[in-house]
């Protein structure tokens, strides 16, 4: 899935994880239990994000840190099916989660405008931009709430699997 993932960006003439696939598939493996994946019945896993009650040490405020909420970061899907949207579907089953485990907020952040623009469109909001040392983040929080995903799952997909 990351290969194919890379190889779709670089066609495109996009910044590529390559570097960084070795590190996403140990991530899997890891003993925190906080790497959820998206099976769909035919093709296996399709989608692979962490979901973290600590969010990283820049880029919120106090105050928002103090808040109860899960912080989305290492999302990755299978290009061959942006039709059923697996990366909104991975992020709403966290808002959704996250509602039901009393949770208030789902955050994210991301480095491209492309990909904030997406995050958007699953219903996050803009909360403010950070400039890091060699990057421009796009912070983005959406407020936890209980969603009816049945009609995306009933697809084959399911996204209980915690690795």
């Amino acid at each position: 899935m990351a290969g194919a993932r890379c190889a779709w960006l670089e066609e495109r003439g996009l910044e590529s994880w390559r570097g960084a696939v070795e590190g996403l598939v140990e991530e899997c493996d890891n003993p925190a239990g906080d790497v959820w994946v998206l099976d769909c019945e035919e093709q296996g896993v399709v989608g692979r994000m962490l979901v973290q009650d600590v969010g990283p040490p820049w880029g919120w405020t106090d105050a928002e840190r103090a808040e109860p909420a899960w912080y989305l970061s290492g999302s990755l899907t299978v290009p061959g099916l942006r039709s059923r949207r697996p990366g909104t579907v991975m992020a709403w089953w966290a808002v959704d989660r996250a509602a039901r485990s009393g949770v208030g907020w789902v955050r994210r952040h991301c480095h491209f405008e492309g990909v904030a623009r997406y995050n958007l469109s699953q219903g996050f909001t803009l909360v403010r931009t950070e400039q890091r040392t060699n990057a421009r983040l796009f912070m983005m929080a959406r407020r936890a709430e209980c969603l009816d995903l049945s009609d995306w799952l009933a697809e084959g997909v399911s996204s209980d699997h915690q690795r």
